[in-house]
């Protein structure tokens, strides 16, 4: 396994004296600043004129600027911003005002791996990923743990890149838990890969076609769902605090012999194949060129249209009717979209 690095591993003196700009203040943005707030640094934020999220960050007690205000002033630079945004935004306000010898931070590399922001060779460029969401950054934080990162050096004009991203993810509270260092190629590949055929784009729609199989074959839309989407926190959970095998020790040993018997085939070598098509196209450039057209030049006419359509499927509409008697349930109003 690689080296795990520590609170005791970092030299935290290096942000003494240093602004750090964090630039967004939605689900990341807002943890990440107010956790290095809370470990003593000098923290801004920097926003679009007329956001929301301004009152918000002056309630918790930051200064805020507009990006290119907030980046003139700053000697570490956090870009917290969404992805399909940060080039227009590194090139009209970060770059113009990017002082000689500062870092530039991320918490994803998708822009610097696909070369939308290329910084002047005088900057340090880092990366200081955490593996949850902001709210969870925040919660744990202040229980007094913190969610492990992951963490790159992408460009080291300074000499210290390495030593102020370790001192970063100490301020957000990431080496509490333990940080593992990676670069922003395989950062950016895996994440994406992981959200595409797994954990977002694999699991909902084996959750859909599962509810659809069942809905056709004349059950009831309430038992499916049940059967196909409302259990998966409970196997979910289980993986997450213990592996795929607390989860098989958990269930019955009738789900636990169908698990071995029909999961391959379910996900057959067709479906490898198909992950294997869908990894090749995130490392030669096809997908991250399909998202930026689409944002740039189609308006995001099919992204909006996928997303209509998959919000007023039938699974939806049961769904909602059904967690409406479990009021145990949050909606999820309370939670910013990283």
């Amino acid at each position: 396994m690689s080296k795990v690095y520590y609170d005791n591993d970092v030299d935290f003196s290096i942000l003494n004296g240093k602004t750090i700009a964090v630039l967004g203040y939605g689900s990341q943005g807002h943890s990440q600043a107010q956790n290095l707030k809370d470990s003593g640094l000098d923290v801004t934020i920097g926003l679009y004129e007329g956001s929301k999220s301004k009152a918000v960050a002056e309630k918790a007690g930051f200064k805020v600027f507009n990006v290119a205000d907030a980046v003139k002033q700053a000697d570490i630079v956090m870009v917290l911003i969404p992805d399909e945004k940060q080039a227009d935004v590194y090139k009209n306000e970060i770059a113009p005002n990017l002082k000689s010898g500062a870092a530039l931070g991320f918490s994803h590399g998708f822009n610097i791996t696909f070369k939308q922001i290329v910084p002047p060779a005088d900057v340090d460029v880092f990366m200081v990923a955490p593996k949850g969401p902001g709210h969870l950054v925040r919660r744990t934080f202040v229980e007094g743990g913190g969610v492990p990162d992951v963490f790159a050096i992408e460009q080291d004009a300074s000499g210290h890149c390495f030593d102020i991203a370790l001192a970063y993810a100490r301020g957000i509270g990431g080496t509490r838990a333990g940080v593992l260092q990676t670069t922003f190629k395989e950062e950016t590949e895996t994440d994406l890969f992981g959200e595409q055929c797994v954990l977002c784009g694999g699991l909902t729609h084996l959750i859909q076609t599962g509810f659809e199989v069942l809905v056709d074959a004349g059950y009831q839309p309430e038992i499916a769902y049940f059967e196909t989407c409302h259990e998966i926190q409970l196997i979910t959970a289980l993986i997450y605090e213990g592996g795929m095998a607390k989860m098989r020790y958990s269930i019955s040993d009738t789900a636990e012999y169908g698990d071995y018997t029909t999961g391959p085939k379910i996900i057959t070598s067709d479906v490898r194949k198909a992950m294997e098509k869908a990894l090749e196209e995130i490392q030669n450039g096809t997908f991250a060129r399909n998202w930026l057209v689409e944002n740039r030049a189609a308006g995001r006419a099919n992204f909006l249209a996928q997303r209509r359509i998959h919000a007023n499927h039938q699974i939806e509409r049961v769904g909602a009717k059904l967690r409406g008697m479990m009021s145990w349930l949050k909606d999820g109003s309370d939670l910013s979209k990283d």
